[in-house]
């Protein structure tokens, strides 16, 4: 199984973009404040918060049935993710205004129109269609999407997922394996005895640049320097996965079809790479960043 994000923009006009904002407005306010009681309570068991809080969410934000369960799927899951990552509990504060929507419930989408539940019922937008055609043969599978409201510009976000038969042992002509680390990003053995790499300095000169800007706007606390630390972030982030997907396309056309690539065990590495310093960006040769990195 394979899943990949598909970001289209949505467009909206004026009258159907209120509709929009104050359904959003209200999801994200029960969410905030569904937010409040699972902090207190610590109580992250969807039936017990259905029991407790569905009919409540219901009244308070004049929310439909669907997007009731929703808000609460969205609360349990965000606190969870935040325990699986190891961050110590805390209020979970919902200040975006984001959207969350079941497949063929809240929303569905079809070659002509996106169709989306709101407070008051539903609404067909048009949508930018382009490389959004092949995933509608029929071997794709659409998941909960999320509605943002960015830049004064309505995005949907919609994860895909399509399954593909796995590689059988006699197919395999070729076997790549593949190592991560920051001074190289990915460096390469392959069973002919090739070796190949790929060059990491500029990215970690730039992940370390980054780092100690945002120290620094982190601490002015100012509503101007906390814009630019969004501006920063949605910036390293998009940097990230371009540099991303260009060593994997690399990889790719560097190999034969029929070549297997095996990865190493990439258990802490989140941890190892935040672990890039500032201090260390002038010297030169290669420097040890942190317990866990490879330093390919």
């Amino acid at each position: 199984m394979s899943t990949i994000t598909a970001k289209i923009q949505i467009y909206s006009p004026a009258s159907q973009a209120a509709t929009l904002r104050a359904t959003m407005d209200a999801y994200r306010s029960a969410c905030d404040w569904l937010s409040g009681h699972v902090f207190e309570t610590r109580d992250l068991n969807p039936v017990s918060l259905n029991d407790s809080h569905y009919a409540e969410i219901r009244r308070r934000f004049g929310l439909k049935s669907q997007m009731a369960q929703s808000v609460m799927k969205t609360v349990v899951a965000r606190y969870k993710s935040a325990r699986s990552n190891g961050h110590a509990w805390s209020r979970i504060e919902f200040k975006r205004p984001e959207y969350d929507l079941v497949w063929n419930r809240d929303y569905s989408l079809t070659r002509d129109w996106f169709s989306v539940n709101t407070l008051d019922g539903r609404i067909k937008l048009d949508y930018a269609r382009k490389g959004m055609r092949r995933y509608f043969n029929g071997t794709w599978r659409f998941g909960t999407a999320k509605l943002v409201h960015k830049h004064e510009k309505w995005f949907l976000h919609i994860p895909v997922t399509k399954a593909f038969p796995e590689l059988a042992d006699a197919r395999v002509t070729n076997v790549v394996g593949v190592d991560l680390g920051i001074n190289f990003l990915a460096v390469t053995y392959d069973s002919q005895g090739e070796t190949a790499f790929y060059d990491g300095r500029t990215v970690k000169h730039k992940r370390g640049t980054s780092k100690a800007t945002r120290k620094q706007l982190q601490r002015r606390q100012t509503p101007s320097a906390r814009k630019r630390l969004r501006q920063l972030g949605s910036r390293e982030n998009r940097y990230a996965t371009d540099m991303n997907h260009q060593v994997t396309k690399a990889l790719v056309d560097r190999h034969p079809r029929g070549t297997l690539f095996v990865l190493e065990d990439l258990t802490g590495i989140r941890a190892a790479t935040e672990k890039v310093r500032a201090r260390n960006l002038h010297r030169k040769g290669i420097d040890h960043i942190g317990a866990g990195a490879t330093g390919a």
